[in-house]
């Protein structure tokens, strides 16, 4: 089997191909960038190509049997997506699995979510067999603020105090290759959440544990947010999060138990925790020399 991922160098479409290059997959991985395709891992063919660029819809979908489809967040990922599902149609694939969000439909103003709805509805129409995976917030999103939590013993994501039901990447990846490689999945669409919500507070409360420190939640104010965030984001993507912080704030983002208990079920084990995560993390870091203890 040949699948093409989409997105392959991300956090969550290079864990896609390290997940099916562990099951055997020949892997197909498109990126923008030259030096990233040539630095591929064993079994790994890298394409460099853009989703906006017709000559890459025409010949990057060639030849591949599955395609795991990931836009990043960007002002032009809608065109994009429906680009790609064209070239996937194109191309004759047979299967294809998508990465949307967790309960898209209830926030459909959000940037984040509204721009994956219609690349939805492409997919249902297209005839071509697919699953869609509707993640939540990611563990992995905490890489980013690693100086703020590890030096300055801050916890910034402004998540608020109702919840969400984070999820690590390393499940979303494993549930991309069993979409894409085994049979039953056809028209499903699976949430993936961890096993219970996290708050700011509360997601704090597990970073101090792992690292052996206090770490403080910096609360829900997103004036104060937008002004740290414009000095390393573009504008239009700070206005995006505030707008989705803002949601979560207010309405919160949680998996129902029937959720959990279907993504256990296509895993075949229960979702990670972010306990589990936050301590596996601060161990890493401690190795990097950063300055943890834990």
């Amino acid at each position: 089997m040949k699948v093409l991922v989409l997105g392959a160098t991300g956090t969550v479409g290079s864990q896609v191909v390290r997940e099916l290059v562990g099951r055997g997959v020949e892997v197909l991985a498109l990126t923008r960038d030259s030096a990233k395709a040539k630095a591929m891992p064993a079994g790994v063919h890298g394409i460099v190509g853009d989703l906006l660029d017709p000559a890459t819809i025409r010949s990057a979908f060639r030849g591949a049997d599955g395609v795991f489809l990931l836009n990043p967040v960007a002002t032009t990922e809608t065109h994009e997506g429906l680009m790609a599902v064209n070239g996937a149609k194109m191309a004759g694939v047979k299967r294809l699995v998508y990465l949307s969000v967790h309960h898209v439909r209830r926030a459909p103003h959000l940037p984040h979510f509204g721009s994956k709805i219609s690349v939805e509805a492409a997919i249902e129409a297209s005839e071509i067999p697919f699953t869609i995976l509707a993640p939540n917030n990611f563990y992995q999103n905490d890489y980013f603020f690693r100086d703020a939590i590890v030096q300055h013993g801050v916890y910034p994501q402004p998540i608020g105090d109702v919840g969400l039901s984070r999820v690590d990447v390393r499940d979303i990846a494993e549930a991309a290759a069993l979409a894409l490689t085994t049979p039953g999945h056809e028209g499903q669409t699976y949430s993936l959440a961890g096993p219970e919500p996290m708050t700011g507070e509360s997601t704090a409360a597990v970073w101090s544990r792992a690292l052996g420190r206090k770490v403080a939640y910096a609360g829900n104010d997103l004036d104060a947010w937008e002004h740290q965030a414009l000095q390393y984001l573009p504008g239009w993507m700070v206005f995006d999060l505030r707008l989705m912080y803002a949601y979560f704030q207010e309405e919160a983002l949680k998996a129902t138990h029937a959720e959990i208990e279907r993504m256990t079920r296509l895993l075949g084990h229960p979702p990670r925790s972010f306990e589990a995560f936050a301590r596996e993390t601060a161990e890493a870091w401690s190795r990097e020399g950063s300055g943890v203890t834990a």
